[in-house]
């Protein structure tokens, strides 16, 4: 049986895990990033599919994204019960990087069609995209818990992780107007423009996951070798109340907050009626969150978890009312992108450990170690609350005339109404819903943590002591 802290958990190892793990994140976010914030820009602004078929692919996409989101545990199942010479994580981390990059690249590529056709294409490439995305992103998240168990040193792991996450985000978000308008010039094409970059980002990703795949070693081991039957899997979900609230009150999160990023672009160019600002707004919010994610440690050394939770959910709410009414006024809409995007910075982090912590109540509570199954929720939490933004997204687009706006001119004062309802003011509702769930309902504070982990410690030194006797 593998010891509770493997062995090899000397600094250089310390560092290798951190290292190894954050830079795998920066790739992965940038292809996530093209698909959930910016597929739709795509097809609107590039394909320029019509109302009909935009309302198609909006069914489509929250259908697909909410069925993916409910096989998550399967594939966390899958995970947890794989034994190879690699371990568990790292052979599904590869194979679904791979086939991730393909799926990318075939979603930006020309399809031809049109109508029916077209939506029946993009219901075959964007379920490969899916499948492959959840392969990669369970067992790569899965393994976190599994680099170690001391709360301090998963936040040192989870910031790094976030940071590069972000850098690659934006990276993208940034560059993404200058660069597919630069391509469009060389190339002739708005579409080469867009699958050329579609090429690079898959291609950055598949540099970074390779440094994940070799620098990193699991230090924390399964306390079960049995594999856990498919019999059990809700069970391992279901009575996991903790796991199972902090999903609740994310999913409400991530809706809201996914929902201003996929109209961010829409936002600068019909209503604040300038395009060319997004690239300035989204730096700014870019260095905001990094700073945010490095303040992180920080401000945990003097708040609770707890506490920076309510302090984050003050900023995001405080960001949105300030952006509900800073008209056109680009200070006044900096100010409020700089309040809501550092408190959303901590809220990222925290679902994260909130997560990794929630692997040990299971085990406790269930004597079960289940990382992939546990860490499957983390998926679910982006794909359900992007299929919730989705559908928001495109009711919000054709409800507001913008679909159908050749410049923020033809956009109705009526139809400007509908869109910041829908970026600003649904979200804010949502953030403090998450932010009432969470305090009313998570008790995993660092007190109670600290105890279970004692627990599975006296657990574990028992049953080390019973088999060598």
């Amino acid at each position: 049986m593998t010891s509770p802290q493997a062995v090899g958990a000397d600094a250089p190892a310390h560092r290798r895990n951190i290292w190894g793990f954050g830079l795998g994140t920066l790739g992965r976010d940038m292809v996530a990033a093209l698909v959930t914030m910016f597929l739709m820009v795509y097809l609107t602004e590039v394909v320029q599919v019509s109302n009909s078929t935009l309302g198609a692919i909006t069914v489509v996409l929250v259908l697909m994204r909410l069925f993916d989101a409910v096989n998550d545990p399967v594939m966390g199942l899958i995970v947890d019960n794989t034994r190879t010479r690699w371990g568990k994580f790292k052979p599904w981390i590869a194979i679904g990087a791979l086939a991730w990059a393909g799926a990318t690249v075939l979603m930006f590529s020309d399809w031809g069609l049109s109508g029916a056709a077209f939506v029946a294409a993009f219901i075959g490439v964007y379920l490969l995209w899916e499948v492959a995305y959840t392969v990669n992103d369970i067992s790569y998240y899965g393994m976190l818990p599994s680099l170690s168990r001391d709360q301090t040193e998963r936040e040192r792991i989870g910031v790094v992780a976030r940071v590069c996450a972000n850098i690659g985000l934006f990276s993208l978000v940034v560059a993404l107007v200058p660069v597919t308008s630069a391509l469009e010039h060389a190339l002739g094409s708005a579409q080469q423009a867009w699958f050329v970059l579609a090429i690079g980002v898959a291609a950055i990703m598949l540099a970074f996951q390779a440094i994940t795949l070799v620098a990193t070693r699991q230090r924390v081991g399964a306390v079960v070798p049995e594999p856990t039957p498919l019999r059990d899997l809700l069970a391992v979900v279901v009575r996991n109340d903790q796991l199972l609230w902090v999903t609740l009150a994310m999913v409400a999160f991530m809706a809201g907050y996914t929902l201003t990023t996929s109209l961010g672009l829409y936002f600068f160019t019909y209503i604040y009626g300038d395009a060319g600002m997004y690239s300035v707004f989204a730096a700014i919010l870019g260095l905001t969150q990094l700073a945010g994610l490095l303040a992180f440690p920080l401000v945990s050394k003097r708040l609770s978890r707890r506490g920076i939770h309510l302090l984050a959910t003050v900023l995001c709410a405080v960001g949105y009312g300030v952006f509900l009414i800073s008209g056109t006024s680009m200070p006044v809409i900096g100010l409020a992108g700089v309040l809501l995007f550092s408190g959303q910075a901590f809220i990222q982090l925290l679902m994260m450990m909130f997560i990794a912590d929630s692997v040990e109540y299971g085990q406790w509570k269930l004597g079960r170690r289940n990382e992939s199954v546990t860490f499957s929720l983390q998926p679910f939490i982006y794909k359900a609350s992007s299929a919730l933004a989705s559908g928001g997204v495109g009711l919000t687009l054709i409800l507001s005339g913008v679909n159908e706006a050749e410049t923020a001119a033809d956009v109705t004062t009526g139809g400007v109404a509908v869109f910041k309802l829908a970026m600003m003011g649904v979200p804010l509702a949502l953030v403090v819903l998450s932010w009432l769930v969470l305090a009313r309902k998570y008790r995993l504070d660092e007190g109670t943590y600290a105890g279970i982990i004692a627990d599975l410690r006296s657990r574990e030194s028992a049953s080390l002591t019973e088999e060598r006797r």
